[in-house]
């Protein structure tokens, strides 16, 4: 199943999903046409497992980054999430808008992105905890925080001769704004 969803991946970012055929997937891949069909029904059935692995690894990615801070550092871990979080989306866009063209985040039950929100909540949460900022309402400050992150890294996409670091550490600064955390103290 892997190498059909890299193979796609390849050919979707070079071609399109609409110029893809499923004949050139299994080429690319690799694989008899039937193995294809013994995982998913359909392109879009394709998309939707592509978009399930796309935001797993976003999530992992994220993981990854806080988990190289100190694991009671609830400020180093919410600046490594926003940050991580931009270059991510930043580096990963061409794919995210092909898997989540028809399937985008307004899903409601997406789990990969629950996950992610989760993710920062839980920092809020243990932030809020230990004293290092009083969030109120985690789950509605994880909410903005991430739409967001995401919708100022559209920006930057559309205008990729931007300094990305400084973009960064300005979207950084108001997202330590909403916890109640000033620049100076971070």
């Amino acid at each position: 199943m892997d190498e059909l969803m890299s193979a796609a991946e390849k050919l979707f970012l070079a071609k399109g999903v609409d110029s893809t055929t499923i004949n050139e997937i299994v080429e690319q891949a690799q694989v008899a046409k039937g193995t294809f069909y013994h995982y998913f029904a359909s392109k879009n059935e394709l998309l939707a497992a592509m978009g399930e692995r796309y935001t797993a690894q976003f999530l992992n990615r994220l993981e990854e980054k806080i988990n190289h801070c100190h694991a009671d550092d609830w400020l180093g871990r919410l600046c490594a999430w926003v940050q991580e979080n931009i270059e991510a989306y930043a580096d990963t866009y061409r794919l995210h808008d092909i898997v989540y063209t028809n399937h985008h985040h307004h899903n409601r039950t997406n789990r990969e992105k629950n996950a992610i929100l989760e993710q920062l909540q839980a920092i809020l949460e243990s932030g809020t905890r230990t004293g290092v900022w009083y969030v109120a309402e985690p789950r509605i400050t994880s909410l903005l925080i991430y739409a967001g992150v995401h919708g100022a890294t559209d920006d930057i996409i559309a205008s990729p001769e931007a300094d990305r670091q400084s973009f960064i550490r300005v979207v950084l600064a108001d997202c330590l704004r909403m916890v109640g955390v000033s620049e100076h103290n971070a």
